[in-house]
């Protein structure tokens, strides 16, 4: 198959669409498919470029609405680039939205990965309500197939309830090359990484600088170490610094690739204490966690917190309750047997469900499905 993916940004970006595209396109690739992407060029990059055997083509944007890359460029390249089945990303509007359009002008089948809703705070929310009410629709009425990766989305979302019949759940998945354990642990180690931006606030981290207040009472040596970097960066570290917690936080900014799995090793547990069902798609830093065999403390709206709660690999907290946080977080970080056997669950429970290569099989399942009963 031709498939083209229409992603705001692409590697050498990374996030959680980013990476999702990237591992998903890479095995497409290597069970004979043609993938191509079209996306942002940002950070700035080969404007066309092969990455793993996938066609990349990157174009300018004069600038950003919230989240999302305007690409001026979009339409003409789609006009031109030839396709059998074009693959899109909800929640960044623009791409998704040029994307349906010429699925239909060019009688072409869409399939629409709903990664999470489409929010804001303030005037960014008036916004994302009008096209919430307006685009969203046409564009997920024009999806021959819109994939989730988590069953319980179809219930948290409001804006998907009207598409059931075409809701199919494929989870996303993790890369068991690249992510396993590399080093030994440290001792009373906490890992977090995300972006420290307004759009991903709600994944928690001001919980848990809560709960670590109560952790360093217990365990007064605690280091949580907290990855990425953004705007709110500052924000974070003067909350560190009017808490006391100075000794215990460290602030390590971007972590390249190559790096991650040591940072995700070395942690006695990873830490996820997402908030917003409407914002958290899945939640891929917890499952690279459980394929380095690091133990998991995350809360019910992470799609797989049933699965790691199920085979005891984490523990799984009700959301903004920094207290019962603590207390999951002392329970793992006192006991080194405790960690070990979470550990190696977890390393099982991704080699068994969550691999890149699974994923991939059944989207191709999908696209093979849809492109014969379009014919």
């Amino acid at each position: 198959m031709n498939i083209l993916q229409t992603p705001v940004r692409f590697y050498p970006f990374t996030g959680g669409v980013e990476n999702y595209v990237y591992y998903l396109s890479r095995e497409l690739v290597k069970t004979g498919n043609k993938v191509e992407v079209i996306c942002a060029n940002e950070p700035p990059s080969p404007k066309e470029d092969m990455v793993e055997g996938i066609g990349v083509r990157r174009l300018s944007y004069p600038g950003k609405i919230a989240n999302t890359n305007i690409t001026p460029h979009l339409p003409l390249i789609l006009s031109q680039t030839d396709f059998d089945l074009i693959h899109t990303h909800i929640p960044t509007p623009w791409c998704a939205d040029w994307s349906a359009l010429f699925s239909k002008i060019r009688n072409k089948p869409l399939v629409v990965t709903y990664h999470n809703d489409i929010i804001g705070t303030g005037f960014a929310n008036s916004v994302a309500q009008i096209y919430n009410t307006t685009a969203l629709k046409m564009v997920l009425g024009q999806a021959e197939k819109i994939v989730i990766t988590q069953p319980d989305y179809l219930d948290s979302s409001a804006h998907l309830k009207n598409y059931e019949d075409k809701v199919e759940v494929i989870p996303t998945g993790v890369d068991l090359d690249k992510f396993g354990a590399k080093t030994q642990k440290d001792e009373s180690t906490i890992f977090f990484l995300s972006l420290l931006d307004e759009f991903h606030k709600y994944k928690g981290l001001e919980y848990l600088l809560k709960a670590l207040l109560t952790v360093k009472e217990e365990i007064p040596d605690v280091k949580l170490i907290i990855g990425g970097k953004g705007v709110l960066l500052e924000h974070y570290q003067g909350l560190v610094s009017s808490w006391g917690l100075e000794s215990n936080v460290e602030f390590v900014g971007f972590i390249p690739n190559e790096k991650l799995a040591e940072y995700y090793s070395r942690a006695n547990v990873f830490v996820l204490p997402s908030v917003s069902s409407l914002q958290e798609g899945f939640g891929i830093v917890a499952l690279e966690a459980l394929a380095c065999q690091t133990p998991v403390i995350t809360t019910k709206i992470v799609g797989v917190a049933s699965d790691l709660e199920n085979v005891k690999a984490g523990i799984v907290v009700p959301s903004k309750d920094p207290q019962k946080l603590a207390m999951a977080i002392i329970e793992i970080l006192e006991n080194r047997k405790l960690q070990k056997g979470m550990g190696t669950r977890g390393r099982k429970l991704v080699e068994e469900k969550y691999t890149w290569q699974g994923v991939a099989l059944k989207m191709e399942k999908l696209y093979n499905t849809i492109i014969s009963n379009k014919t």
